[in-house]
């Protein structure tokens, strides 16, 4: 089996083993082959020597995070993002690795009415008890009032699950915007999904055929705010995606929320006093290893509140979009290991700026916010 990577990507690992401190998934278990140069030699036994991808090969690359820890480390660069997405593609298109009812979950992400009616019809369970505790599911709206533009300077991606789950950090998100003094403009038909989930999946064609109605439904040359960093980095990352010039000069217009922020910070109202919480931030992956832009998360924060730092160097939460449902006990594992340095850390909030993590930290006990939805509040506090 050839493997949809790239080869000089695929030999550019030299297996120094910097990544290996980085990867939450080797670190919770001490497995070699749960590593990133594990993976890569596994890719390398099947993409090169004629090795079979059998059920083993199929573990090792589902159990991958795909949290992108082990890049910022690599001395070689290695894209290891790239070829765990390409590994997976390969598998969803020639076996049997994404079934039939796994591919309906995804597809049902892309019809943002459906989600939003089965989203309710889980509330109204919750209501009734009769969703198992294990699930780790937060409280779901029974409803929530749809948001209202007020302008065209900026557009405001929404999305799937954080629109049908989270929407009021879109509401925090549009109420700084707009004391900015800037007009947020709500996309059209075609916005339901960024396709990050099915690309992490393997589905790149589903991806595809998302991305291009995502674009559609943002014309122009406003910019494209995003406050969840799977979907920020998914949609800078469109160009390569899609491989056309309309996608990269979209993929231009796309920055994460604090990113756009904070060269802007002047304009927002002064408040008359900081908020007494601690606040740990907790980087999300995509935010942090993908698009790098985690520091503006402090900068916007520290103006707000008390800011104190963990102390795992950004280690990953275990969330992983879809992974804590598909690899529940290893995501177990790796949350474990950060509820203990959030506990250390004596913080009493924690600001996570994606909304997958917000939930698998949050299903513990923990009291975790959106960065937005702090400085919203200290807004409103005046």
């Amino acid at each position: 089996m050839k493997l949809q990577v790239d080869d000089d990507e695929l030999a550019a690992c030299v297996a120094c083993g910097l990544c290996l401190p980085h990867c939450p998934t080797f670190r919770v278990t001490g497995d070699e082959t749960r590593s990133p140069r594990g993976r890569i030699a596994a890719m390398r036994a099947v993409h090169w020597e004629g090795m079979p991808a059998d059920e083993t090969f199929v573990r090792v690359m589902d159990e991958c995070v795909q949290c992108r820890g082990c890049e910022p480390a690599c001395p070689s660069a290695v894209p290891f993002g790239h070829l765990m997405e390409g590994a997976r593609a390969t598998l969803a298109a020639e076996t049997g690795y994404q079934p039939r009812w796994r591919r309906a979950a995804y597809r049902m992400l892309g019809h943002h009415r459906l989600l939003v009616l089965g989203s309710r019809a889980l509330a109204v369970a919750q209501r009734l008890h009769l969703t198992p505790r294990r699930l780790g599911l937060p409280e779901l709206p029974l409803r929530s009032a749809p948001l209202r533009a007020s302008g065209s300077d900026v557009w405001l991606f929404t999305g799937c699950v954080m629109d049908a789950w989270q929407r009021d950090v879109h509401r925090a998100v549009q109420r700084v915007v707009e004391a900015t003094g800037t007009g947020v403009a709500l996309p059209g038909k075609g916005s339901d999904c960024c396709g990050a989930l099915h690309v992490h999946a393997g589905l790149r064609d589903d991806a595809r055929r998302l991305a291009e109605r995502v674009m559609g439904s943002m014309p122009g040359d406003a910019p494209i705010l995003v406050d969840a960093a799977g979907c920020g980095a998914a949609l800078k990352d469109y160009g390569r995606l899609v491989g056309t010039a309309e996608a990269e000069r979209f993929s231009a217009r796309v920055l994460d929320v604090h990113e756009w922020l904070v060269p802007r910070l002047d304009l927002l109202p002064v408040v008359s006093q900081m908020s007494a919480a601690v606040v740990a931030v907790q980087d999300p992956c995509h935010l942090r290893h993908v698009q790098r832009t985690h520091l503006a998360v402090r900068t916007v924060l520290a103006r707000y509140t008390a800011l104190v730092e963990l102390d795992d160097e950004g280690l990953c939460c275990g969330a992983g979009g879809a992974y804590s449902v598909q690899q529940p006990e290893l995501a177990g594992d790796i949350r474990a290991r950060k509820v203990e340095v959030i506990a250390r850390s004596g913080a009493a909030v924690v600001a996570s700026a994606n909304p997958g993590c917000m939930l698998h930290l949050a299903a513990t006990g923990i009291r975790v916010r959106h960065p937005f939805e702090i400085v919203a509040e200290a807004l409103d506090a005046g």
